[in-house]
């Protein structure tokens, strides 16, 4: 069985996902996991499709085909790897915004040998002010060395008003 991570880019609109969809089922492929959004007008999407080695070559032709009807995918083949994690945490991040944020964020992170896994972003204005607030929602793996309360730690002294928060996923 073949591993194939598929990136998506097009116009948003109707029927995308049961293109693809419609693709990956006529080669026997199964859709493992996947995360998609609209972002500006455009739909977003990353996924995982297994595929017997018989079948992979065709299934990437007719995903490919598909920027005839202006649906772009990338698509790459991959192993899982394992890596010496401790564990999986889910944290909330709260903070003014500023230009640079996820950019001391992730620096931090990597710094540490802590895997980011997954970041949501989003900016909203602050309820009791004019200002804009950054809020992240992330999934990281720490490294057997560094606890959750190290890593709210870490984050926190990036700056006085960014608060994080360990939740359940």
């Amino acid at each position: 069985m073949r591993h194939l991570v598929l990136t998506v880019l097009a116009e948003d609109q109707p029927g995308i996902v049961e293109q693809i969809a419609k693709i990956i089922m006529s080669h026997e492929g199964s859709w493992v996991e996947g995360k998609m959004n609209r972002l500006a007008g455009k739909f977003a999407g990353i996924l995982l499709v297994v595929v017997a080695e018989s079948r992979c070559q065709p299934l990437q032709a007719g995903l490919i085909e598909l920027d005839k009807h202006g649906i772009k995918i990338t698509v790459d083949q991959t192993i899982s790897l394992s890596l010496p994690y401790k564990k999986d945490v889910w944290m909330e991040i709260v903070a003014n915004d500023r230009p640079g944020i996820i950019g001391e964020i992730s620096s931090l992170l990597a710094k540490k040998g802590i895997n980011l896994e997954s970041l949501e972003t989003v900016c909203e204005s602050a309820p009791m002010s004019a200002g804009v607030m950054f809020k992240a929602r992330a999934s990281v793996q720490l490294p057997k060395k560094i606890s959750e309360r190290d890593l709210m730690g870490l984050l926190e002294s990036l700056s006085d008003d960014l608060m994080v928060e360990i939740v359940q996923p």
